[in-house]
């Protein structure tokens, strides 16, 4: 028979081949969490269970030049996550009458060349366009910030597609830049504006869509890389002033809203949300069964995934949502390394067991 020390022993060994399961949930995500601690570019947590804040946290530093700490209301470019609210801007117009997913993208841009004839904005939201990547267009030296106006003319200059309309997946920034401006166009309101009079002001968010030149963001946080044993400021690259594929900076506070308004009317009708939830083409990418319009699908063991994850220079972001199990997770980061996927997979799993496979 073993002694009380021995079992003793034997729990605290159990303990720590299974990642501490004696600790508590928020000692769990601490722990999880410890690289962002301290005097370090940092990172904002947030995990909802049917809707109510499991963590809500900042670690780290959202400004290491002023030594100002990462909150729940720290401001992130959220970069790629901010898709989903451009497609949510069409769906948004779509129920105005004022668009039609069907209509050719050269109706509200007809400045883009007669290769773009069969590209409808149905095309631009699924990545199924076959547009030339912008970025490749761009110059080696070029010099300050490239504008969504300054992408649209390297698309019109360009009179040929990577593939046939619908024919493939491919992601692409440019598709989403275009469809930022076809909001405005149809709208008859720059993008930034009808953001904040059609999808945050309605909510009570504080995000906003950074123009270059424009008003500072309130409460942000600044991107840094690492480099030689040092963090650098890398906050901006050429091309992060563009804005419908990357442009929004916002808080895990102003996503737990956003996050709600996903499961009601209050925005936009249930057979328009659905839209943006179904597989509209498939996809090779790791945990990315499907594309649908400003979210990735992923059949997870766990149940549907819906996520998008965010990388621009200086800031990894990702929004995780299970919505059978009620469940969403969100990590924003102002660093440029790792990307936190597989991280926001072991939160969910310290919340619901069995979501990380």
């Amino acid at each position: 028979m073993r002694t009380a020390a021995a079992l003793l022993s034997c729990l605290l060994a159990a303990c720590a081949s299974t990642g501490g399961a004696m600790q508590s949930t928020a000692e769990r995500v601490d722990s999880m969490m410890a690289d962002y601690t301290g005097r370090v570019p940092g990172a904002a947590v947030l995990v909802l269970r049917d809707g109510e804040p499991v963590v809500r946290k900042g670690y780290g530093l959202a400004d290491l030049e002023q030594g100002t700490p990462v909150t729940p209301d720290t401001r992130f470019r959220l970069a790629s996550v901010s898709k989903q609210f451009t497609a949510a801007a069409i769906l948004l117009l779509v129920q105005d009458g004022s668009l039609s997913l069907d209509d050719p993208l050269r109706r509200w841009l007809p400045g883009l060349p007669q290769a773009t004839d069969g590209i409808t904005l149905h095309h631009l939201l699924s990545h199924t366009s076959g547009l030339v990547d912008y970025e490749d267009l761009l110059p080696p030296d070029v010099d300050g910030q490239v504008q969504d106006a300054d992408v649209l003319g390297l698309l019109e200059g360009v009179d040929r597609l990577d593939f046939a309309p619908g024919s493939r997946y491919r992601y692409s920034n440019s598709g989403y830049v275009l469809l930022g401006l076809v909001v405005a166009r149809a709208s008859g309101r720059d993008f930034p504006t009808f953001l904040h009079e059609r999808i945050f002001q309605p909510l009570g968010m504080g995000a906003v869509a950074r123009v270059d030149g424009g008003p500072p963001v309130p409460h942000r946080a600044w991107g840094y890389s690492h480099s030689d044993g040092n963090w650098t400021r890398t906050d901006q690259s050429p091309t992060s002033a563009t804005l419908g594929d990357g442009g929004i900076y916002a808080s895990i506070d102003d996503l737990a809203k956003w996050n709600a308004a996903l499961d009601d009317d209050r925005l936009l009708r249930a057979d328009l949300r659905a839209l943006a939830f179904i597989a509209h083409t498939t996809t090779d990418e790791a945990d990315v069964d499907g594309y649908g319009y400003g979210w990735r699908l992923h059949a997870s063991a766990h149940g549907p995934l819906q996520w998008h994850s965010g990388e621009s220079i200086g800031f990894r972001n990702v929004l995780l949502r299970w919505p059978e199990q009620r469940l969403t997770v969100v990590v924003l980061s102002n660093r440029n390394d790792p990307e936190p996927y597989g991280l926001a997979r072991r939160l969910a799993e310290a919340i619901e067991p069995g979501s990380e496979k």
